[in-house]
């Protein structure tokens, strides 16, 4: 978990925007929107699956134009 301190001479505005840049790095937002629900093992493999193919696809059409 992200814990910020006040520094000395600093506005709650920088120390909040160091908060939120420490929360982002640590993933903490990302994590919590995957596990608001449930999924089951097949569809997570699924939609794993379908995101390999999609960046298959993209790197080959990348290796086209070059």
């Amino acid at each position: 978990m992200t814990y910020q301190e006040k520094k000395d001479g600093e506005s709650f505005e920088q120390m909040y925007k160091r908060f939120k840049r420490g929360v982002k790095r640590e993933g903490t937002l990302q994590e919590l929107r995957q596990r608001e629900y449930f999924v089951k093992n097949s569809e997570e493999k699924k939609k794993r699956k379908k995101a390999a193919e999609r960046r298959t696809r993209i790197q080959q059409r990348a290796d086209e134009l070059f």
